[in-house]
């Protein structure tokens, strides 16, 4: 995560790009999607079902919020404070996990 959080975040034109409609891009977000998305839905599922995430993550969502929280403000180009931010993201999706419930006697 923290390898694609600096990627995004030094590389916050490549979402223009992706959107931009411009021929040279159009592979590049059906390639990204094909590829990473499926993987990390895997992840997701898998952190589901070990109770260590809430329910229903999308990766394809995940993903586009991650890019979202790492765009920096004008003028920057510190990853710190996107580090924070996906962070903070990922710690809610670890908020909704399944809690063990109290054994009883």
């Amino acid at each position: 995560m923290d390898r694609y959080i600096d990627f995004v975040a030094t590389k916050h034109g490549l979402a223009a790009a992706l959107h931009s409609g411009d021929p040279a891009f159009s592979g590049l977000r059906e390639h990204f999607e094909t590829h990473v998305g499926p993987a990390l839905q895997i992840l997701l599922d898998r952190a589901e079902v070990a109770g260590s995430i809430g329910s229903g993550a999308n990766a394809l969502d995940l993903l586009g919020a991650i890019a979202n929280l790492c765009i920096p403000p004008p003028g920057t180009n510190d990853t710190t404070r996107a580090h924070r931010m996906v962070a903070l993201l990922l710690r809610g999706l670890r908020y909704d996990a399944a809690r063990p419930t109290a054994a009883t006697d």
